[in-house]
Order: C-alpha cells, then sequence, then structure tokens
C-alpha cells in the first residue's frame, strides 16, 4: 500500500516528535526538507535534525534522522542548489566554483555512526533493527529512471519528490534488503532517547550558587580602596551591615598583611572574632596557607585565653568571669609575653560582640602597644550579646555600604532591618519564601519541611542553615545535631548548620537558609536581620504572620507578602 494512501489518517494527526522542537538550520534547504516533513508525517514519526555524533576517529553530522516505526530509521544526507553527476562524480554549484561532493558517502557514514552509537549504548539490549539511508536534493529535479549502483531511485529524493517524501521515506523501507526487523515504536523512542545522551549535566542549585559564591569573594573596587586605606593607617574601623563584605575583607587584610605585599615585611597577625562558626570559616579558608604567610593565631577570643596560657574556663553562663576575671588575668599574662609571641597586627570581626574589657589584653598582646595594627570591623545591628565595647584607642571610621551577599530579593526583603541603606549588588535570584504556620503550632516542624524540599532540589546539607529563636529552637538543635552524629553518612537529610538566630553568623557560607521563627528575645528584630541575611541565593521565613510582623515590622511583612 502507497503512504499517500493514508493522507486522510495522518490529516487527523497531532504532529510528530521533533527533536529539537525548533532547531536551527546551517542551509535552508535543510529547513525546507524538515518543513515538508513536518506537515506530512503521523505523530508517532520523530524527526531528528542536525544529529552530530563523535567517536575517537572522527565526527559525524546526520541532516535528518527519521525515526519510522514497523519500517526503518532513515539517515538522510540533504543538498541544496545545482546537484548533479558528472564523469561518476557528484558535483554541486557554489560562490567558489564547482564542488565535488558525496552525499551516498555522507548519509551512510551518518547512519553507521548513529547505529554504532545506539548499540553500543548499555539500555539497548534490542538487537539490530532495520537502518536506512537517503539523499535529498531540495532544488534540484531527478529523472525517474535515475541509478546508480550505489544509489537506487528510491533512496534519492529530488525537488518533485518533497511533497510525498514522507510517502517515499515509508516505501524505500519497507524495501529492507539487508533483513533485519523493523523497529518498533518502543525501539525509535529509545533511540531517541539514546541520542540524547546519558547522565547529563542537570540544572544545579550548588553550581549557580558556587558562581555567585565565586563574584562576591572578589573584592569589589570599593573594598579594593578601603583594603589600600587600611595599608596606611594602622588603626582602623570598618563598619557595614549583613552582607556588606566585611569578613572577606577582614579575611584578606589578614592574608595582606601575614603575606607581607607592596614592599612591607610579613607580620604577625592575630585574626579574631566572637563566634565559633566563623572562627571555623576563617580557619577552612587560611588551611591552604603556607605555613609562614598565614595568620599565626585564627580563632574566637578565648582561643587568644589558651594561647596566651589561660588553661581553665568558666562556663558560658558565668558572666563575670569571661568580662571582669579572664580579661584581667589575660593582661596580666599579655604583658608578660616575649615579643616573638606577640602580635604586629590584630584583626577584629564581630568586633559589636566584644566587651570593653576584652580590648586591654588585645592591645597588650601587640608588640607595640602605641603603633601596632587594630584593624576592628563591626556592625552594631548584628550585635547578639548585651555588650558594645569600644578599643579605648582612636580608630579612623570606614564604612561599607554595599551588600555584596544577597541576591537582590533577599537584600530587599531585609533591607529595613539594616542600619544603613545599602545598595544590593548580589545579583538576581528567586523571591523569599514565607511559610505561615498558625499561632500554636511549631514552627521548626515546619521548617524541617522547607529543608527538605531545598535538599530535594539538589541542596546538599552543607549548604542549607535553618535558625530559629526562642528556647525551643535549642532542643531542635540538639535533635538534629544527634541525628547527623560525628560519623554522618553522606545521605543525610539534616542541614549542615542548625541553631539560634543568635548562632546564624557561623552560617554566612551557606548558600541556602531557612528561618524558623519562634517566641522571640527583645533582640528578636536585630536578630532576624542578622539569620535572614545568611541566605545567599535563596532563602525562607517560617513562623506565625504576627509574630514576623511583631518582630520585623511592617515593611518586612509586606515584602513578605504577610496580610
Amino acid at each position: 500500500m502507497e503512504w499517500a494512501a493514508s493522507a486522510d489518517t495522518i490529516g487527523v494527526m497531532t504532529g510528530p516528535t521533533l527533536l529539537p522542537p525548533d532547531p536551527n538550520f546551517a542551509h535552508a534547504s535543510e529547513e525546507t526538507v524538515w518543513r515538508a516533513l513536518v506537515d506530512q508525517v503521523p505523530e508517532h514519526w520523530t524527526i531528528i535534525a542536525g544529529q552530530h555524533l563523535a567517536d575517537g576517529e572522527r565526527e559525524y553530522e546526520i541532516d535528518l534522522l527519521v525515526l519510522i516505526p514497523d519500517h526503518a530509521i532513515v539517515s538522510l544526507e540533504v543538498k541544496g542548489g545545482s546537484v548533479w553527476v558528472e564523469d561518476g562524480q557528484w558535483r554541486q554549484a557554489s560562490r567558489e566554483g564547482d564542488l565535488v561532493i558525496d552525499p551516498v558517502r555522507q548519509a551512510e557514514v551518518g547512519k553507521y555512526a548513529a547505529r554504532r552509537y545506539v548499540e553500543g549504548d548499555p539500555r539497548w539490549s534490542r538487537g539490530r533493527v532495520h537502518w536506512s539511508q537517503g539523499v535529498v536534493l531540495a532544488s534540484s529535479a531527478v529523472a525517474q529512471d535515475f541509478s546508480l549502483p550505489d544509489l537506487p531511485r528510491r533512496l534519492v529524493h529530488g525537488r518533485d519528490d518533497i511533497d510525498a517524501l514522507a510517502g517515499r521515506l515509508a516505501d524505500a523501507a519497507r524495501a529492507n534488503v539487508d533483513g533485519h526487523r523493523a523497529p518498533t515504536q518502543e525501539d525509535c523512542d529509545l533511540v531517541a532517547e539514546i541520542l540524547r545522551g546519558r547522565a547529563l549535566p542537570l540544572r544545579d542549585v550548588v553550581a549557580m550558587a558556587a558562581e555567585r559564591d565565586e563574584s562576591t569573594t572578589r573584592l569589589t573596587a570599593e573594598q579594593a580602596m578601603l583594603l589600600k586605606v587600611t595599608r596606611l593607617l594602622n588603626r582602623v574601623e570598618v563598619r557595614g551591615g549583613a552582607g556588606s563584605g566585611k569578613t572577606m575583607l577582614a579575611l584578606t587584610q589578614a592574608r595582606v598583611l601575614a603575606r607581607g605585599a607592596d614592599g612591607r615585611p610579613r607580620q604577625r597577625v592575630a585574626l579574631l572574632c566572637n563566634s565559633i562558626g566563623l572562627a571555623s570559616y576563617f580557619k577552612r579558608e587560611l588551611a591552604g596557607e603556607r605555613y609562614n604567610r598565614r595568620p599565626a593565631l585564627v580563632g574566637t577570643f578565648e582561643e587568644l585565653a589558651a594561647h596566651l596560657g589561660v588553661t581553665e574556663f568558666g562556663t558560658r553562663q558565668d558572666t563575670d568571669f569571661w568580662e571582669v576575671e579572664l580579661p584581667r588575668r589575660m593582661g596580666e599574662l599579655a604583658a608578660e609575653l616575649p615579643d616573638g609571641k606577640k602580635f604586629d597586627a590584630i584583626i577584629v570581626d564581630e568586633a559589636q560582640d566584644f566587651a570593653d574589657s576584652w580590648w586591654v589584653p588585645l592591645l597588650r598582646s601587640l608588640v607595640d602597644e602605641e603603633t601596632g595594627g587594630l584593624h576592628v570591623y563591626s556592625d552594631e545591628n548584628q550585635r547578639v550579646f548585651p555588650r558594645f565595647g569600644r578599643p579605648p584607642v582612636q580608630l579612623v571610621p570606614l564604612v561599607l555600604d554595599h551588600n555584596l551577599r544577597n541576591t537582590q530579593q533577599i537584600a530587599d526583603v531585609f533591607s529595613p532591618l539594616a542600619p544603613m541603606r545599602m545598595r544590593a549588588m548580589g545579583g538576581d535570584g528567586p523571591e523569599v519564601t514565607f511559610v505561615p504556620t498558625p499561632a500554636g503550632e511549631d514552627p521548626v516542624d515546619a521548617a524541617d519541611s522547607c529543608v527538605d524540599e531545598l535538599l530535594d532540589e539538589g541542596w546538599r546539607p552543607e549548604d542549607v542553615a535553618r535558625r530559629a529563636s526562642g528556647t525551643r529552637c535549642r532542643s531542635t538543635c540538639r535533635r538534629a545535631k544527634g541525628r547527623r552524629g560525628t560519623g554522618t553518612p553522606s545521605g543525610t537529610r539534616s542541614p549542615s548548620s542548625t541553631g539560634t538566630f543568635s548562632g546564624a553568623r557561623g552560617s554566612s557560607g551557606a548558600r541556602s537558609c531557612c528561618a524558623s521563627t519562634t517566641p522571640a528575645p527583645t533582640t528578636g528584630r536585630r536578630r532576624s536581620s542578622t539569620s535572614g541575611c545568611r541566605g545567599r541565593p535563596t532563602g525562607s521565613v517560617v513562623g506565625n504572620p504576627e509574630l514576623i510582623t511583631a518582630m520585623g515590622g511592617p515593611d518586612v511583612a509586606r515584602r513578605l507578602r504577610i496580610g
């Protein structure tokens, strides 16, 4: 039966499978043939345009590969313009002159390359099916009695054949001179799947976040200028809101001073902060530096105390020990420290959480208390503890007013909580989501569900930080840490950073932050800002709408679309 006899049936079909759906063609003749086939063939056919293949020896391109269930898989070589045979050679007219071509060979080697690729794929276990080939001369006429030893008339299609090309391909496939079985619909579907490739890289949220991180870790012009200024000034305080790059600048300054730069000798540097999480981040970032080119001490105020010789420490609740007894003891020990153990410069991040009494032992730890380097990075709005000590020396104030860490969306939501107007420079990202929880319902459980959704999207546990306020979150932190344990398998579903708003700064490397909110202390507004700005490309806020509004204010509520 001629394919043309089924024209009525073809007319009611919705169209074939097209791969790609909207291809780009190198030549107009290929598009002409492709459109003719699209208009003619039934919906169970598949047309693949511009199929590229490569093996260890060469590359191949099939202009059109037509998958015809119950017939064959046909490789078509399309030639436009004037094409003819002269002295046994195929020729094609061009602007540069007549070209010698071999469309028959091109169609054949393309067919064999595709067949080898398909049959070599581990998904293919169906044996060999019928593969065929053809040549389409889109602009040249072909006589009805045309014949070549390697190209019978049924396998070459001229310009007058294009209107019935689908039927001609089906008729030619029925000849099946190689004797292999015709491919089924399932065979054709699998061939199309295999030719798309396998184990392809997917849209990777982690990779996109990593790229954004790389851009934010490069110093901006503003930061570079401040860094130059700090090389000329030994006593500086750099102020900036969350996400302004203070921590990155402090880290870079520590590297520069420890290495020596611009003709200046290497310095013995201490890089200090208040939170354990941030100290751990500093240590990881500096671990790759050569021993004699990294800061001599990186850690918390407590670790400075240990460096000075303190061996016994009070409990975390013993305020008198941390703010009176320990600083006094550290000052005594620092005064007795030999110059070789002291520092040429001390850099303090999170300075807003250093008590007044802490600055005395810091200054006594300098080789020169009068002129030694003291570089302080602070943001009063991120103060965690009810103390705000000031160094007992004059510092030159410098201000950072660009938000480099957060996307435009995160920066916009939490900008009302910032102590100053900041320009968002962190690029574009998804909207911050708000997950409401009814009064009396535990928002931490809802936050856990948000974490699961982030992990399902492709985030790794180490990319997710979940922060909560109030006493309820502390038991949750212990629960999460117990679930992870010290020998956590790689398949764990727990976020790597789980804790209170107060500890949020330790998760500044987290690329996705889900904040859960329970009744907050009086510092809730400030801590909400600190936690909310931890997320870099994406963030979620979970909690009771009324409580979120009370903590963040009406501007934050409006940006979260509450109410």
